[in-house]
């Protein structure tokens, strides 16, 4: 095996140019100076082009998080060369990969979505179609960007899922570009399905009357769900795109990439990354019943029901900053026990992360941010803010080789054999002490998920994150 068989990303090894904890210090001081930069620029209601209206924003980001997917994973960096990936100095390449993205994020934002779908489809994706029939100029440009934005969301879970569960098959013998624009279209088709099948029916009842010769209203999971809203799918749909890196990143593709049969390895990460998503999803629910109360339908803001699914897809993206650091920055610490044992420990570790970075975020964003206080407040949307953290990340690991605190050297041939190994693990055997583990982990997992349902109504009563 040599570089030129795997994408670039597994071909290069990262490795630090100074020794301890300088790299990541020297990084992270860099990335959140960039961060507060170019929030300031583009999305900061007080700053220069004021995005975060929130919707247009939180289209302008997720959006660019699916384009850099579609580069980096989708399509191995085609058109670029891989000689001119290894040689181009970091910064170069970042801006070059990253104004690519950027424009190849209009072209499909404005050309497809508004000038084709809006023109010639659905009216609701072009505000000007809208504005045209009455809708005031600001609901008729949110309205249009949520919807457009929507499709960002279930792609950033499709198109990483065929990457990550499929392993790209049964195109992954094809050269780029080929298998890129397979793969993109075939996701691209499941996402067209999905949003029709969740988010089209919750834009629908958003015009008076209800649109209901074109969409089922009400929507068909209004009993379940206890809303109308679409809400409910953002709730598990965020949840998906979240457990998609935490198996692919913190987990090592563990425990599916136990199975050794491709097809049922494939089809079964794929089904179990969504039923781990659905638990999920359902637990964070049930959380905010336990710390805040029962929703109230007919209420708005912190006891809605539609606000509360909505808040679970916040509670998941707080959970993927600190995973994706700990991997990008931290070597994916630990590393020095079994698989199953590290794995563990980032879960937890991370998941403990997730609530210092939930409580700082709550605490401080209405100072720096341009946001506005409150877990509720229709203004309050911390999905953008950590989408656009995460982008950054991407822009700094997959487009720069983590520069300047890394700097990335070409895997020999033993490393790439041993890179095979998070596609079918070969150091976790099935023994005695795997059994015993096992029991003894589903036991405590158990006593651990109720003691934080009995923790959480004291945490609700007890200790206040705003005053």
């Amino acid at each position: 095996m040599d570089n030129s068989s795997v994408s670039y990303l597994e071909s290069r090894k990262l490795v630090k140019r100074w020794n301890g904890p300088i790299p990541a210090l020297v990084n992270t001081f860099l990335i959140l100076a960039f961060f507060y930069a170019t929030w300031w620029i583009f999305q900061d209601p007080r700053g220069l082009m004021r995005m975060y209206t929130p919707y247009v924003g939180y289209m302008v980001c997720r959006w660019l998080l699916i384009l850099f997917i579609w580069l980096a994973y989708i399509f191995d960096f085609w058109p670029f060369k891989r000689s001119w990936l290894n040689k181009t100095h970091p910064l170069i390449k970042g801006a070059v990969l990253t104004l690519v993205s950027v424009a190849a994020m209009i072209i499909l934002m404005k050309g497809f979505f508004v000038e084709i779908l809006g023109n010639f489809g659905i009216a609701y994706f072009n505000p000007d179609r809208l504005m045209a029939m009455g809708i005031t100029e600001f609901y008729a440009i949110e309205y249009a960007a949520e919807a457009i934005m929507m499709f960002a969301a279930i792609a950033s879970w499709l198109s990483p899922s065929w990457v990550v569960a499929c392993e790209n098959a049964p195109w992954q013998k094809l050269g780029q570009p080929a298998r890129g624009i397979t793969i993109v279209l075939v996701t691209f088709f499941l996402s067209m399905i999905v949003y029709f099948v969740t988010m089209h029916s919750h834009m629908a009842i958003l015009f008076y009357p209800w649109q209901k010769f074109t969409a089922i209203c009400p929507p068909y999971w209004e009993e379940f769900a206890n809303t109308v809203s679409g809400n409910f799918h953002i709730a598990w749909i965020m949840c998906c795109t979240v457990v998609v890196w935490l198996y692919e990143t913190i987990w090592e593709r563990y425990p599916f990439n136990l199975i050794k049969h491709d097809g049922l390895r494939r089809v079964t990460s794929f089904f179990g990354i969504i039923a781990i998503a659905v638990a999920l999803c359902f637990f964070l629910f049930y959380a905010q019943d336990l710390v805040w109360g029962s929703t109230i339908r007919g209420t708005r803001r912190l006891m809605a029901p539609d606000w509360r699914w909505l808040h679970v897809g916040e509670m998941a993206i707080f959970w993927l900053v600190p995973t994706l650091f700990l991997n990008f920055y931290c070597n994916n610490w630990p590393n020095k026990f079994s698989r199953p044992v590290n794995v563990c420990i980032r879960t937890l570790l991370t998941a403990a992360l997730a609530v210092v970075v939930y409580v700082i975020y709550y605490k401080t964003s209405h100072l720096f941010l341009g946001t506005q206080k409150g877990f509720s407040h229709p203004q309050q949307f911390p999905m953008i803010p950590m989408i656009w953290l995460i982008n950054i990340f991407l822009i700094n690991v997959w487009f720069m080789d983590g520069w300047p605190g890394w700097k990335a050297v070409q895997k020999t041939e033993a490393e790439l054999e041993n890179h095979q190994n998070e596609v079918v693990a070969s150091d976790v055997k099935w023994t005695q002490g795997i059994a015993k583990g096992l029991g003894i982990g589903l036991v405590a997992g158990a006593l651990l998920y109720f003691a934080i349902i009995k923790a959480l109504p004291w945490v609700g009563a007890n200790i206040t994150i705003i005053k």
